[in-house]
C-alpha cells in the first residue's frame, strides 16, 4: 500500500507541473477521500488549492474533512463565498462543528456567515455542551421513525432522507421526540410484509449516553456493545443526536495520542509531528525535562548524604545504575498496566487493595528471579572483571553480592506497588493517571533505590 501511495503521489504531482489537470482529476476521483488528505499534506502550499478545486463537489467535501487544520485554514481563505458555502453545503454537523472548535475567530466568523440558517443554529446548539463530552460530540442528522409506520414507508423514508444523514443502518423510533426502540435497515428489508408495524419488531432495550457523558465512556461503549452509533439524550429524556463510530475511533486516537505523550514525560501537542514547529516541541518538552531535572536533584542529595559509605567499600558505586534502572523498569511495567486498565474502565479506586496484593505476589516471583540472576551474573562475570580494591574472591566480594541483590530485590518490590497504586490515586484526586507514568515514577523510584541500597550496606558491610 505505501508503494502504491507513493507511485499516486509521484503521478499526482508530476501531472500538476505539467498542467495536466483533467488527468489528474480522474485519477483523483479514483481514490479514498482519507488518502486524498494523506497526499494534500505532502503538496507545496501553493498546490494544495489547485488540487482541491479539481475534486468533485461530494469529494472535495469528503477529504476537506480529513485534512489537517493548517490546510483547512489556508483552504477557507483561498475560498470564495460560493465556493466555502459549496463545501459547508456538503458536510455533516459534527464534521462542521469540528471545524468551527479548531479554526481561528475570524475564521469561524466566515463559517457561520456562509453556512445555512439550520446549520448555524445546530451548530451553536452542539457547541453550548461541554467540551469533550457526548454532546459536543454527536451529531443531530439521524434516521427518525414512528412507531405507528409500516415497514414499506419506512423504507420510503429512508430512500427520501437517507442523503442527508451521517448513518442510515440504524433507525430511531421515537414519539414526541422520546427515544422508544429501534430498528435496523436489515430488520426492515428482511422483514416478512411491507405491512409489519415498526412498533412489532423495533427493539426496546436500547443502550443511551447524555449530552454530558465523557466523550472516552461514549467511545468504549461503542467498542464495547459494538454498536455503529449511540444514541445521545438531554435532561429531559429526550433524544437530540447520536454518536457514530467514526467519531468514536477518533477520540480514542486522541486520546491515547495524549496519553503516551505524558507518559513520555511532555505535554500534549495539538499537531502532527511534522508540522508542529521547533518552538512548539520545545515549549511542550521543557516543563518536564525541568520538572525531573529538579527532582533528580534528591537522587544526587542522597548520594552524597552516603559518600562514606561509598568511601569504604568503591565497587558499591559500580551497581547504582543497574539498581535504579531495574527498578525504574518495574514501575513503569506496573504504572503502564495499570493505567490502561483505568482507561478502559477495568479497574476503579475500589479494587486498589486487589491490584496492591496481585502487585506483591508478582513482584515477589519478579525480585527472587532478578535477584538470583544477578547473584550469578556477579560471581561469574563482575568479581572478573573488577579487581584491585574492589570485588575479589573474598568474603567481601560476596558480602557486596548480597547487598546488591537484597536491595535489587526490595526496589523491585517497592517499585511495582508504587507502579500501580499511583495511578489509582491519581485518578482518585481527579488527575489524569497517564502523569504518574514512566519519568514520574522512575524519578520516586531511583531516589526509594539509592535509600534501600545505602540501607542494606550499612546493614551488612558497614556494621
Amino acid at each position: 500500500m505505501t508503494e502504491r501511495f507513493e507511485i499516486v503521489e509521484k503521478a499526482i504531482k508530476t501531472m500538476l507541473d505539467d498542467k495536466k489537470y483533467s488527468t489528474a482529476r480522474d485519477l483523483l476521483e479514483t481514490m479514498n477521500p482519507a488518502d486524498i488528505g494523506a497526499l494534500i499534506v505532502r503538496l507545496e502550499e501553493k498546490k494544495i488549492p489547485l488540487l482541491f478545486r479539481l475534486l468533485p463537489k461530494e469529494l472535495a467535501a469528503e477529504t476537506f474533512v480529513e485534512m489537517e487544520n493548517e490546510d483547512q485554514e489556508l483552504l477557507i481563505r483561498g475560498f470564495s463565498d460560493n465556493e466555502l458555502k459549496e463545501v459547508l453545503d456538503e458536510l455533516f454537523v459534527d464534521d462542521a462543528v469540528t471545524l468551527v472548535e479548531e479554526m481561528p475567530a475570524n475564521v469561524v466568523k466566515r463559517i457561520l456567515k456562509q453556512a445555512d440558517p439550520e446549520m448555524r443554529k445546530t451548530i451553536n446548539q452542539i457547541l453550548r455542551y461541554p467540551e469533550n463530552s457526548a454532546g459536543s460530540l454527536m451529531t443531530t442528522e439521524y434516521v427518525s421513525l414512528r412507531p405507528d409506520m409500516t415497514v414499506g414507508e419506512s423504507i420510503l423514508r429512508i430512500r427520501r432522507q437517507g442523503v442527508d444523514k451521517e448513518t442510515i443502518y440504524t433507525c430511531y423510533v421515537t414519539q414526541g421526540r422520546k427515544l422508544i426502540g429501534l430498528v435496523t435497515v436489515k430488520e426492515l428489508l428482511l422483514a416478512e410484509s411491507d405491512d409489519i408495524l415498526v412498533q412489532d419488531i423495533m427493539l426496546t432495550n436500547i443502550i443511551s449516553v447524555t449530552t454530558h457523558t465523557d466523550q472516552e465512556e461514549v467511545a468504549r461503549m461503542l467498542a464495547k456493545y459494538d454498536f455503529l452509533a449511540l444514541p445521545v439524550m438531554d435532561k429531559e429524556n429526550r433524544m437530540v443526536g447520536i454518536v457514530t463510530f467514526d467519531d468514536a475511533i477518533d477520540v480514542l486516537e486522541e486520546e491515547t495520542t495524549e496519553d503516551m505523550e505524558i507518559m513520555g514525560g511532555m505535554l500534549p501537542s495539538e499537531k502532527t509531528y511534522l508540522r508542529s514547529s521547533v518552538w512548539e516541541l520545545f515549549k511542550n518538552r521543557i516543563p518536564w525535562l525541568m520538572l525531573l531535572m529538579v527532582t533528580a536533584t534528591f537522587t544526587g542529595m542522597i548520594i552524597t548524604a552516603f559518600e562514606g559509605a561509598l568511601a569504604a567499600e568503591v565497587a558499591l558505586t559500580a551497581f547504582i545504575p543497574m539498581l535504579m534502572g531495574t527498578g525504574g523498569n518495574s514501575g513503569s511495567q506496573s504504572s503502564v498496566t495499570v493505567i490502561r486498565s483505568l482507561s478502559l474502565d477495568e479497574l476503579e479506586f475500589k479494587d486498589l487493595f486487589r491490584v496492591v496484593w496481585k502487585e506483591v505476589r508478582v513482584s515477589f516471583f519478579c525480585a527472587i528471579a532478578l535477584a538470583v540472576a544477578n547473584f550469578v551474573k556477579m560471581i561469574l562475570i563482575d568479581m572478573l572483571l573488577i579487581t584491585g580494591n574492589n570485588i575479589s574472591f573474598n568474603r567481601e566480594g560476596l558480602l557486596v553480592a548480597l547487598v546488591v541483590c537484597l536491595a535489587l530485590a526490595v526496589t523491585v518490590i517497592c517499585a511495582k506497588i508504587i507502579g500501580a497504586v499511583l495511578p489509582i490515586l491519581a485518578k482518585k484526586l481527579g488527575f489524569d493517571p497517564a502523569v504518574m507514568a514512566n519519568p514520574f515514577i522512575t524519578t520516586i523510584v531511583d531516589a526509594l533505590s539509592l535509600l534501600v541500597y545505602f540501607f542494606f550496606a550499612k546493614m551488612i558491610i558497614l556494621s
